[in-house]
Formats: structure tokens, sequence, C-alpha cells
């Protein structure tokens, strides 16, 4: 359920932020002391995007992890959201930036090994993004009340905007929503933008995915999954309606293997602080959007995602 607590925790998101991204040196280049113990930074790249994006999008800050550390870097691209969580369990991630609801679960199955550093700053100062569920525009549904009955596409079950938090916001509002209760089935797309292509293709009459919620809807706003798509010619906004949107919800976090060296971590931040204003290219390649920098997160702005998850296993289990 969600609780007032938890409410407050996702809103806190839209607040300005006094550590917004100022310009920070950027660390010296060279081989480090901690290269011994870490001799190949192993990125993890969440799903939901198709490989060829993912790759493109991260060449650059591949390159420029490689030429500041002089060790190599490799990107370990995953199916979906789980692929990353269960490889920082194992120990086989270094570094990864993960949605809210991804990292809680990498905490939970790593016992904990696992830190978030940094977190995106918008240009208005908020560090939140909102949940939106879309319909196609000739479905004739125009508010949530209509999926009733209906097909409901699912992002990922580790994704916030894609799954937990339109339940836990649903069930707070009296809808329940298993399968044959509110909606008449409900499914997993593999990932937001193919959540999207299945609505438009009329396997499912719904989807939720990520997105600022702000500016020029016909661009798909400002930032996200629908902004992205719209860009890259996949979409037609059109097409689709927007039909119900979330509270803010806490931007994902850059998060760390918290058993890698003390040295690494420091290094990495350093670097990450100073990317958007060094490197604005990269940064916005990462960031997906417009972004104007990185500010520094801790466990506790992510524990109500943590509580979501164990809420969510806690109604698997009575079912």
């Amino acid at each position: 359920m969600l609780t007032r607590r938890h409410s407050l925790v996702l809103a806190a998101g839209s607040l300005a932020l006094p550590l917004a991204a100022r310009a920070q040196d950027l660390p010296p280049k060279g081989k480090r002391a901690w290269a011994a113990q870490l001799p190949v930074i192993r990125i993890g790249m969440l799903g939901g995007e198709n490989d060829a994006d993912r790759l493109a999008r991260y060449g650059g800050y591949q390159k420029l992890l490689e030429a500041f550390f002089d060790v190599p870097v490799k990107l370990l691209m995953a199916a979906d959201y789980a692929g990353v969580i269960q490889a920082f369990a194992a120990g086989q991630v270094d570094a990864a930036y993960m949605s809210p609801a991804a990292y809680a679960a990498a905490w939970m199955e790593s016992n904990g090994n696992v830190v978030p550093i940094l977190t995106t700053v918008e240009k208005d100062g908020t560090n939140s993004y909102v949940s939106l569920m879309y319909v196609r525009a000739d479905s004739g549904i125009t508010k949530l009340e209509d999926m009733k009955g209906r097909a409901m596409a699912w992002s990922d079950p580790n994704s916030a905007s894609g799954y937990l938090i339109p339940r836990a916001e649903f069930r707070a509002a009296g809808i329940d929503p298993e399968p044959g209760k509110f909606f008449g089935r409900t499914g997993f797309a593999g990932g937001s933008e193919q959540a999207v292509i299945a609505v438009l293709g009329k396997q499912y009459d719904a989807g939720v995915t990520w997105s600022s919620g702000q500016g020029d809807e016909s661009k798909g706003f400002t930032r996200g999954v629908l902004t992205t798509m719209v860009n890259k010619k996949m979409l037609d906004m059109k097409d689709l309606r927007i039909i119900w949107r979330s509270r803010p919800i806490l931007n994902g976090p850059f998060v760390l293997r918290k058993d890698t060296p003390a040295a690494f971590q420091a290094d990495m931040l350093a670097l990450h602080r100073a990317i958007p204003v060094h490197y604005p290219d990269i940064y916005h390649a990462l960031d997906m959007g417009a972004g104007a920098g990185w500010t520094p997160v801790k466990h506790e702005d992510y524990q109500v995602f943590i509580d979501i998850l164990k809420a969510e296993a806690d109604a698997r289990r009575r079912r």
C-alpha cells in the first residue's frame, strides 16, 4: 500500500536541490593503484532499449573512462532489469545507471553490496520524473476508469515507473492491479519501448512508462522514453493519448558495487560530477534528456522503493 510516508518521499523529488551541478574539476588522468584490484571496469546497462541504441549512447562514455583511468571498460548489456540486478548480486558488475526500483532490488539481492552516489538534476532544479499511462489515440479510452476489463502492459517487474509505482498508486486509490480484478489481463512487454510498440500494435490497450511529464507533449515531453522514441522517429505522439500520471518519483541513481576500492569510488564520483560540465554531449547521451547535471544521493533516499518491493513480495505470497 502507498502510505502517507511513501507519498511524501516520492514528492520530495519535486523540490529544488542546493547541490545542483556546479563546475567541477576533472580528476587527473592515469593508472590508479586500485586498478590492481579492479583491472577492468564493468558497466551494467539496463534493458528497455534496443542493443544498438544502448551501445551508441554509451560509446563515448566508455572511451572517456578508459582515457581517464587507463583501464579497459566493458559494457554489459542485459535483456531486462533483472540481468543487471543479478549481475550486481554475483559481483559481475561494478557500476550502472539504474532505475530507483532496480537499485532497491539490487540492494536486496546483493545484501546491501551496492551504493548510490549520484542522480540527475533537471534544469529547473528538480530531481524527479513521473509514470505516465498511455493508450492509442483511436482507442476511445480517455481515463483510467475506462481501462476496466482491458489489457494492461507493464514494462518490467523491476521498473518503478513501468510497474511498481503505478501498482502502488492504483492500490491506494482502491484499484486492484492484479489480472482479472480491474484489468482484464496484464503482461510484461520486456521493456519501455517494447510496451509502447505493443500498445500501438494493439496487443495491449495501455502501457506505463517514465517521463518528465513537462514540456511539449507533441514531442514526447522534455525527457523520457516517449521523447527518445519521438526523436528516433519510432513514434508520433498523435498516435497516443496520456490518461494518467503518478506523483513525482525520485530519479534513479548511478550506483557502484559497495565492495569496490574506496579510491575507485572517490574517482568515479569526482569524474561523474565533472562530466556534465566538461563533456556535456556524453552526459546527455547517458541522461537521455536535458538534465543540468548530477547531485549526490544516499541509500536512505531510496528506502521507499525497498518498502514497495517488500509489499509486492508480501502480496505475491498472499495470492
